[in-house]
C-alpha cells in the first residue's frame, strides 16, 4: 500500500496572511453589508431583520425607485461610452504601437500618464478647461472656427454633462485598455504577419484577420473590467460634481447615490439600512456582468490558441 505523504504545510504558511488580509478587508465588509440590507431600524431604536423589504422597496416606492432607476440609467449610459469610445480608441493606439513606429515609448508614456494621475486634479483641471466664462476651451474651440462651443456650458447643462463626464473618464483611463491590447498584440509571432505580407495582405487586412481575432481573449478581459470599473465608477463624478451629481442629478450614477444614501448629503438623511440595499443591487449587476463572461464569452475563447 502506497504510503500517503504529509499534508503540505507550507501551503498554509504562504496563503493565510493573505487570505486573513482578504477576509478582513474583503469579505466580512460584503457579508456584513449584505446582512445589513436584510435590516432596517425598528421602533425602539435598534435594528430588525426585514428580509427583501428593503429591496421591495428601492424598487416600488417613488423616493427610491425614482432615483434609482435614474442612477442605473445614467449608469448604463456612462458605461456604453467606455465600450465604444475608449475601448476602440485604446486599440487603435494599441495597433500604432506595435507597428513600432519611431518615438512609440514616449507616445505610450503620453497615452497612459492621466491614468496615474490623481482623480482630484483631473475633475479640477477640466473643470478649469471647460469653465465658459475663463476656460481655455473657448480659445481651442476658436482654434476650428466653433468659438460659440467653448461658450456653453458643458458641465452646467443636464443634456451634456453625463457625456461630459463620461469623455473625461475615457481621457483618463484610455492608457490601461491601450496597455493591454498592446500587451496581447506583441505576443503574436511575426512570422504570421511576414507570411501574410508575402501573400499580399495589406496592413487592415492583417490586422483584422490574424491579429483582430487572436487577441479577442484580451478584447473579452477589457470588456468585463470595463464594465465592473463603470458599475463600481464614483471618484470622478464626486470630484467634479459633487454628490448631488448635478445638475438636477443629470450625473447621478449608481455609486453616488449609494454615498448619498448610506452616509446622507445635506438635506437628505444617512440611511445605512437602504445604502447597504443598493450595494447589494450593485453587487448583484456586476456578478451578472462577470458571469456572462466567464461561462458565456470565455469558454468560446479559450478554443483561440496561438
Amino acid at each position: 500500500m502506497k504510503k500517503r505523504g504529509s499534508f503540505p504545510v507550507h501551503i498554509l504558511v504562504f496563503l493565510g496572511p493573505a487570505v486573513l488580509i482578504y477576509t478582513a478587508f474583503m469579505i466580512y465588509p460584503l457579508c456584513d453589508s449584505l446582512w445589513l440590507s436584510l435590516n432596517n431600524k425598528a421602533s425602539s431604536g435598534g435594528q430588525i431583520f426585514v428580509g427583501i423589504q428593503n429591496y421591495l422597496m428601492l424598487f416600488s416606492q417613488d423616493r427610491w425607485s425614482a432615483p434609482f432607476w435614474n442612477a442605473l440609467r445614467n449608469n448604463l449610459i456612462f458605461f456604453v461610452i467606455h465600450m465604444v469610445v475608449q475601448n476602440p480608441i485604446g486599440l487603435l493606439l494599441a495597433a500604432l504601437l506595435a507597428s513600432r513606429i519611431r518615438g512609440s515609448a514616449i507616445y505610450r508614456t503620453i497615452a497612459f500618464t492621466p491614468t496615474i494621475l490623481s482623480v482630484v486634479i483631473v475633475g479640477f483641471v477640466w473643470k478649469l478647461i471647460l469653465a465658459p466664462a475663463w476656460g481655455i476651451s473657448h480659445a481651442l474651440f476658436g482654434i476650428v472656427g466653433l468659438s460659440a462651443l467653448g461658450e456653453y456650458p458643458w458641465l452646467g447643462t443636464e443634456s451634456t454633462t453625463l457625456v461630459t463626464l463620461s469623455l473625461m473618464s475615457v481621457w483618463q483611463n484610455i492608457g490601461i485598455p491601450m496597455m493591454l491590447f498592446l500587451a496581447a498584440l506583441i505576443r503574436i509571432p511575426d512570422e504570421l504577419m511576414e507570411a501574410a505580407k508575402v501573400d499580399g495582405a495589406s496592413g487592415w487586412k492583417i490586422f483584422w484577420r490574424i491579429q483582430f481575432p487572436l487577441i479577442l481573449p484580451t478584447v473579452g478581459l477589457i470588456a468585463v473590467l470595463t464594465f465592473v470599473g463603470n458599475f463600481n465608477a464614483f471618484d470622478l463624478i464626486y470630484a467634479t460634481q459633487g454628490a448631488l451629481a448635478g445638475p438636477n442629478f443629470a450625473s447621478d450614477i449608481l455609486g453616488t447615490f449609494f454615498f448619498r444614501t448610506f452616509f446622507g448629503y445635506q438635506l437628505q438623511p444617512a440611511d445605512p439600512f437602504m445604502g447597504s440595499t443598493v450595494a447589494g443591487v450593485m453587487l448583484v449587476i456586476i456578478l451578472v456582468g462577470v458571469l456572462i463572461y466567464l461561462f458565456g464569452w470565455q469558454r468560446r475563447l479559450q478554443q483561440i490558441q496561438f
